[in-house]
């Protein structure tokens, strides 16, 4: 086959114009789900079904929400204060929620879309959204009393609960508080407590692979991890800053990531806890929460510099930033199982829907279509490192004060290297060693 002469420079300019065309179709924002009245406060999504996920907000109320209809299917008060933590089971039959009334309630919904298709919704007497069902039925659905549902099961812990889990093949919960509690929903005390030197913990995680692996951040800047099988923590790493969020590799079980307060994310792997694998870099404000997409090639997380950042597994920076003029401090966010979506909530009491790639075309797509965006894609990798086509991929606009703290970052990690070399050239030879970034991160692995 006898090529045209021109064949390379017509494919860059091909390239270009994709790039181009890229940025200009780029427009993540889908919707903004409203209803809550409080921030919302924590979120997770369903683990065998794609469209229903749950948010619950800092005055209690817990909510259902459809991702393909875009609106509540449930709403219902859950909890006295905040709402910590929220998780469903292995079949999605229940909802487990936690908070600061140090209760774990067990909610028996059923989140399947295609049961309340084509029925009428009805109004509580508190003016709730609740789902057309029978108030004498005991099967998968909710359990309706008069105006307002009540839990199946509630389990009393000894301190306030700030995230609960479950176990991805038993029926077991972790959850986190003064301690680390193993419990069973049909026993009414723990089945284990792990308790290691901290006087407190934020975020917890079962392990998707590695089913009795648990991971849990405590508020003294460590993250540890925890055998089911035994009695006591296997090892836990201690961070200069406190680690917010944790979230495990659905593909490479032996690597988590954890959202820290010094506006970075830090993957480890489990193996190696002396320094992170890999630095994620580019928040200017603490981190609240990360979660992995099911393929465990890309991460999500969210911050308080009101913006949502998504990241390569080994990427510094972020491939994608994502910001709206009226969102406030993000304070959770969780990828769609479909692997399209993300969903985020934020102080100013509002459910966003964005997509997970800005450019995406949604919708049924023509076998021509499918082979043009194919052939753009693979110009696009092939020209990437190009300066142009690099410059224009790479822009994103953000706020001018992201911008600005950004710089000042930027600057103050120069400077402080700067110091340490010129420390390292009038010292004597050997007294100040060249430390790489990574091990700066992690002060003591204790095991």
């Amino acid at each position: 086959m006898v090529l045209h002469p021109f064949e390379r420079a017509r494919e860059y300019t091909r390239a270009l114009n994709a790039t181009k065309l890229e940025k200009i179709f780029a427009k993540p924002f889908l919707a903004a789900l409203d209803g809550h009245t409080d921030t919302v406060k924590s979120m997770a999504k369903c683990r065998s079904l794609v469209a229903p996920f749950i948010t619950g907000s800092c005055d209690g109320e817990l909510r259902v929400w459809s991702l393909s209809k875009r609106r509540c299917l449930r709403s219902f008060r859950a909890h006295q204060g905040f709402i910590r933590g929220i998780t469903t089971n292995n079949d999605d039959t229940s909802i487990f929620s936690c908070g600061d009334d140090k209760v774990i309630k067990q909610w028996r919904l059923d989140l399947e879309e295609d049961t309340m298709q084509g029925e009428t919704e009805e109004q509580g007497a508190f003016g709730q959204t609740v789902g057309p069902f029978d108030s004498g039925t005991m099967d998968a659905r909710a359990i309706y009393y008069g105006p307002e549902l009540v839990a199946t099961q509630t389990l009393h812990a000894s301190s306030i609960v700030t995230a609960v889990d479950h176990h991805w093949a038993k029926p077991l919960l972790v959850s986190t508080g003064e301690t680390v509690d193993i419990w069973d929903p049909h026993r009414s005390t723990p089945l284990q407590c792990f308790e290691w030197g901290t006087d407190g913990l934020l975020a917890t995680k079962f392990n998707p692979a590695e089913s009795s692996l648990v991971a849990a951040t405590g508020k003294d800047n460590t993250i540890g991890l925890y055998d089911l099988r035994g009695q006591s923590g296997l090892k836990k790493v201690l961070l200069k800053n406190r680690t917010n969020a944790v979230a495990w590799n659905p593909r490479e079980p032996l690597y988590f990531t954890g959202a820290n307060e010094d506006s970075a994310l830090y993957t480890f792997d489990m193996r190696n806890l002396n320094a992170p694998v890999c630095m994620h870099r580019d928040h200017v404000q603490a981190v609240t929460d990360v979660d992995y997409n099911p393929s465990g090639r890309e991460i999500v997380s969210a911050s308080y510099d009101k913006s949502i950042r998504i990241f390569g597994i080994a990427d510094g920076h972020s491939k994608e930033v994502y910001h709206a003029k009226r969102m406030q401090r993000i304070m959770c966010v969780r990828w769609s199982a479909d692997m399209n979506f993300v969903m985020s909530g934020s102080e100013d009491t509002n459910v966003r829907l964005w997509k997970a790639e800005a450019a995406a075309k949604l919708g049924t797509l023509s076998d021509r279509e499918k082979q043009a965006m194919a052939y753009r894609k693979r110009l696009r990798e092939k020209f990437q490192h190009m300066k142009d086509i690099r410059r224009i991929a790479r822009h994103r606009h953000i706020p001018k004060w992201v911008k600005n703290a950004a710089e000042r970052k930027r600057q103050m990690r120069e400077g402080e290297k700067r110091r340490e070399d010129n420390r390292r050239k009038h010292s004597k030879p050997g007294t100040v060693p060249k430390i790489v970034e990574r091990e700066k991160v992690t002060r003591k692995v204790v095991e």
